[in-house]
């Protein structure tokens, strides 16, 4: 019987330590919300360009791709909110210049706008 209350200690005390855990995870994975809004904000100016000519279709894995880049290739910092605006910055740089060399002339212009109106609209600078 003894052996029972052994476990059921042992084990209440592993789920406490894995809720707190959780609410750890948790907090660091808000930390990194602004990157994910940003990079919404940028890939639906992308996608709302096939509104603008037909071509200027891009997958999802493509940018994807240009998220991952921008992650693995930003900045480090040591505390997570410079990390965070670092890979926030990396990530609206790099889509900037990866479109923009795709697009016609004439609608380059029309991108920087879009980009720089979305972009401050979520950041509430702009209603």
């Amino acid at each position: 019987m003894g052996t029972i209350k052994l476990k059921s200690k042992e084990v209440g005390e592993k789920l406490a330590e894995a809720a707190e855990k959780k609410i750890e995870i948790n907090e660091k994975r808000e930390a990194f919300r602004p990157c994910a809004a940003r990079g919404a904000v940028l890939y639906f100016c992308i996608v709302e360009m096939t509104l603008v000519n037909w071509m200027y279709n891009t997958s999802l894995e493509q940018f994807m791709g240009l998220y991952d880049w921008s992650i693995d290739n930003a900045k480090p910092a040591q505390l997570p909110k410079d990390r965070v605006n670092n890979i926030t910055n990396t990530l609206t740089y790099k889509v900037y210049r990866y479109i923009n060399r795709g697009l016609f002339v004439a609608n380059q212009v029309t991108f920087k706008l879009m980009m720089a109106t979305k972009i401050l609209i979520k950041d509430g600078k702009l209603t």
